[in-house]
């Protein structure tokens, strides 16, 4: 199961199911649950843990040091759930202090060449594509997709089931449901995403009516929040609306016109 060439730290903490392969590298503090895989020239290094079932493609490199000029060498996290399949050259850096852990969920899937910075926290069945870069400090809530290219500012946050276009950049929270495209904007609901996820026709159709009120509709936000509140009560709006309330960076607005579902 462990490739002659591999090299691992006799103190890292790796079950006896684990697959290593050619040069591979996992450095001592380091611990690998049940099944995981590793592909050729992988390097697990940090203070790292890592769940169960989780595949590592070629030349990924997990819980490195953050890129924070004011990280100092200490012993800092970087915690993976499980089920998560990570491609090539992917990397994963630990947290800049010991106070907060850089968090990876379960069941998610990176493409070859994304990168996920220090701090962050994403939580499951998360999709970034080929070349994503998320910065430090972001919050990732479930079902989020995100494509090739895109660019997510440290401190950004995304809500459950919203997704980015390819090479659309943000540096304002994206709010659940909701389509990124180009710099800060947003052009309508992931349709498909919720069709997926079970939303009848008269809910996203509440949606859409919510997502007009809120990200392009006149006014104030704290105006449009409060008529939101007294119009919408279904546990989906909810979720938006206090999504939208409790943005402390402000939220991306309507940007482009597209079709949406009827």
């Amino acid at each position: 199961m462990i490739h002659s060439t591999a090299l691992i730290h006799p103190d890292a903490k790796v079950d006896l199911s684990v697959e290593v392969g050619p040069y591979a590298v996992i450095d001592g503090a380091v611990t690998v649950g049940a099944d995981c895989v590793l592909g050729p020239h992988v390097h697990l290094t940090g203070n790292t843990v890592i769940g169960t079932r989780n595949k590592f493609s070629a030349g990924c490199v997990i819980g490195d040091a953050p890129q924070d000029l004011k990280y100092a060498g200490e012993p800092t996290r970087l915690v993976i759930g499980d089920n998560n399949v990570f491609r090539e050259h992917f990397t994963v850096h630990r947290s800049n202090s010991l106070a907060e852990d850089t968090v990876v969920g379960s069941n998610n899937y990176f493409m070859a060449h994304s990168h996920v910075g220090h701090n962050c926290r994403l939580g499951d069945h998360i999709i970034l594509a080929n070349g994503a870069l998320i910065g430090g400090h972001v919050t990732i809530h479930d079902r989020v997709f995100i494509s090739g290219n895109c660019l997510v500012h440290q401190f950004v946050t995304i809500g459950t089931l919203a997704l980015m276009q390819g090479g659309a950049g943000i540096s304002m929270d994206l709010p659940p449901y909701c389509i990124a495209t180009g710099d800060n904007g947003v052009c309508g609901l992931n349709v498909i995403g919720l069709r997926r996820k079970g939303f009848k026709a008269e809910q996203r159709q509440e949606l859409k009516r919510l997502y007009h009120w809120l990200l392009s509709g006149g006014g104030t936000m704290s105006d449009s929040l409060e008529r939101a509140r007294r119009e919408f009560s279904s546990a989906a709006a909810k979720v938006m609306i206090d999504f939208v309330a409790a943005s402390k960076r402000g939220v991306c607005r309507h940007h482009a016109r597209r079709r949406e579902d009827q």
